[in-house]
C-alpha cells in the first residue's frame, strides 16, 4: 500500500523505519513540522522524524500548518492508501482525513479510551498505573477518539521513567503498525468502538507541571519525579545565601523513616540528602543545580551547602 506519514517526535521513528523497511508498502513522503529553535541558542533544529527521515532518503514536507489549503492539496496529490499518524502535534482537518481510501491510523501511547491527549506517558506513572500500551486507531474529528483497531499492553515497572516507558512503547509500536496495515491490506482490520465511560484526558504539560509539592505523600512525589523525567522535568528550589536556586531531581529512592515539614532537609551525607514529605521521605540520588551538570546527589552536596533543617520550597 502506498502510505504518508506524519509525526514529529522520537516515539514515531521505529514505525517510520519499519514501514521504510518493509516490501509491502510504499511510502510516499513524511510530512513533520518546521525545524524550530531549540536550546540556549535557539539553533534551528529539525524534528527527530525529519532526521530520520532524510537518513532514509525518503521525501519530506514541512508545512507550518497542515490545515492550510496548499498541504492538504500536496497530500490529496501523493494519493495515498493509507495515512499514518505518530506525535505530530497539530489536528488533522476533515480535509486531510478523508483523502486516503483505507483509512488515516494514529499510533497512540495508551490503552486507549484511558489518556487521550498530549502526555498518556507521563500521566500513566504519575498516577501510578500498573500498565500502559500502544494503540493504533482509525482516527476521526475528535482528539484520541476514534475506533481502535489493534492494541498491545506492557507492565510500568517500579523504576520506570517516562524516558524508559515511552522507548518502551517505541518499540512496541513499530511491529504493532505493521499488523495494523497487513490487517487493513487483507480487509480484515477491526473497528471497536471506545468506551465513553472509561475515557481520560492528558493535558499537554508545562514547565510548571514539574514543580514538587512537597506536601504530598513519598510514594506520589516518586511517581511524579519518574513522570516528569526526563521532561519537563521535576524541580524544587534551594537557598543559596539570599537566592533561590532552582534544582532538578531525576532519581530518588523513597524512605519511610525521614520524620519532619514537608521539604525539610532531615540528612546529607555520601548516599544523597533525605527529604521529609507528608508521609515519609524522599532520598535524591540524582540532581541537577540549575547552570550546573547533573551529577549524584552525594557529590552534589560536597560543593553546596545544604544544612540539615533547610526547607526545600
Amino acid at each position: 500500500m502506498n502510505i504518508v506519514f506524519i509525526g514529529t517526535g522520537e516515539i514515531g521513528i521505529p514505525a517510520l523505519k519499519a514501514l521504510a523497511e518493509h516490501s509491502d508498502h510504499q511510502l510516499l513522503a513524511v510530512v513533520t513540522q518546521p525545524d524550530r529553535p531549540t536550546g540556549r541558542h535557539q539553533k534551528l533544529t529539525p524534528s527527530p522524524i525529519k532526521q530520520e527521515a532524510f537518513n532514509l532518503h525518503l521525501k519530506i514536507f514541512q508545512p507550518e500548518k497542515i490545515s492550510q489549503a496548499a498541504s492538504v492539496d500536496q497530500i490529496k496529490y501523493l494519493r495515498p492508501d493509507v495515512i499514518v499518524v505518530a506525535a505530530y502535534g497539530q489536528i488533522l482537518p476533515k480535509s486531510i482525513l478523508e483523502i486516503p481510501p483505507k483509512g488515516c491510523l494514529n499510533l497512540h501511547a495508551s490503552l486507549l479510551p484511558k489518556y487521550r491527549g498530549a502526555s498518556p506517558i507521563h500521566s500513566a506513572i504519575r498516577d501510578g498505573e500498573k500498565e500502559s500500551g500502544m494503540t493504533v486507531m482509525w482516527m476521526d474529528e475528535g482528539l484520541d477518539t476514534g475506533d481502535i483497531l489493534l492494541q498491545e499492553s506492557t507492565a510500568i515497572h517500579r523504576h520506570d521513567t517516562a524516558e524508559i516507558l515511552h522507548d518502551t512503547l517505541a518499540k512496541i509500536g513499530a511491529p504493532l503498525l505493521i499488523k495494523a496495515l497487513s490487517l487493513i491490506k487483507s480487509g480484515k482490520a477491526p473497528r471497536i468502538k471506545q468506551d465513553e465511560t472509561k475515557a481520560s484526558y492528558a493535558k499537554k504539560l508545562r514547565k510548571e507541571d514539574g514543580h514538587i509539592d512537597w506536601k504530598k505523600t513519598n510514594v506520589e512525589l516518586d511517581r511524579h519525579i519518574r513522570g516528569m523525567t526526563p521532561w519537563p522535568g521535576a524541580y524544587t528550589y534551594v537557598a543559596e545565601g539570599t537566592e533561590k536556586r532552582l534544582l532538578k531531581i531525576f532519581a530518588t529512592i523513597i524512605s519511610r523513616r525521614a520524620k519532619g515539614a514537608p521539604g525539610e532537609v532531615v540528612r546529607v551525607d555520601h548516599h544523597g540528602i533525605l527529604v521529609a514529605a507528608q508521609t515519609g521521605g524522599l532520598l535524591l540520588r540524582e540532581v541537577q543545580l540549575e547552570g550546573k551538570k547533573r551529577m549524584p546527589a552525594g557529590e552534589f552536596i560536597r560543593g553546596f551547602d545544604l544544612p540539615i533543617g533547610s526547607i526545600l520550597e
